[in-house]
């Protein structure tokens, strides 16, 4: 079993990273295999719209987008994590996502059957918005989101403080989130069903002009 942990935070250190650490460390404990991956120091550009993936089978772009889809395709559970910024998660995260979504549907590379969830900070109030953006994001990519005992957002950062560890009932919400996927994805490792990925071609239509 291994699990991933994917922060869009631009802060090392920060809130939003102490938060996914938890999750992971919790799974760590459980004997899941733990991977964090920072965007802060990846170059991630943002999807061009060009279609290239439909002929390539993957994305066009050179950077370092196809090594963490590669870490994606490979895990069991996908955490995504987000500080917020104007009601949204970050660019840095978004634009890793959006490539996600589009190349894996032109390739026939989705993420079926894999287990994840979102966690989002903010130090007052725009948390649920972004992780009503990150859950859109998992259910088109055919994921399996687990409930909760609340929703997966954290209160940290007034004034740029580094302040994740006093969020004490965010902290217990990350560890029964933990405990959540881990269900999940263990029952998904068990199941006899075999993942019925869908037909590449009833994705999207390719339009005829490319625009």
């Amino acid at each position: 079993m291994k699990a991933i942990a994917i922060c869009g935070s631009p802060r090392e250190g920060g809130n939003t990273e102490y938060y996914l650490k938890t999750v992971l460390g919790e799974l760590a404990q459980k004997g899941v295999e733990t991977e964090y991956i920072p965007m802060l120091d990846k170059t991630v550009k943002p999807c061009r719209g060009c279609y290239g993936c439909l002929q390539a089978k993957k994305c066009v772009q050179d950077d370092d987008f196809e090594a963490i889809f590669e870490k994606m395709e490979q895990a069991d559970i996908i955490i995504l994590g987000s500080p917020v910024y104007v009601g949204k998660p970050t660019s840095l995260l978004q634009a890793l996502l959006e490539r996600v979504t589009f190349s894996a549907r032109a390739s026939g590379r989705m993420l079926t059957g894999k287990v994840g969830a979102p966690v989002t900070v903010a130090r007052r109030a725009g948390q649920v918005y972004a992780f009503g953006e990150l859950l859109l994001w998992y259910f088109i990519n055919d994921m399996i989101i687990p409930g909760s005992m609340y929703w997966n957002v954290a209160v940290a950062g007034a004034k740029g403080a580094k302040d994740a560890d006093k969020d004490l009932e965010g902290i217990e919400i990350m560890k029964y989130t933990a405990t959540n996927l881990l269900k999940v994805a263990t029952a998904m490792q068990n199941s006899k069903a075999e993942d019925a990925a869908v037909a590449r071609d009833k994705l999207f239509f390719t339009p005829s002009s490319g625009k």
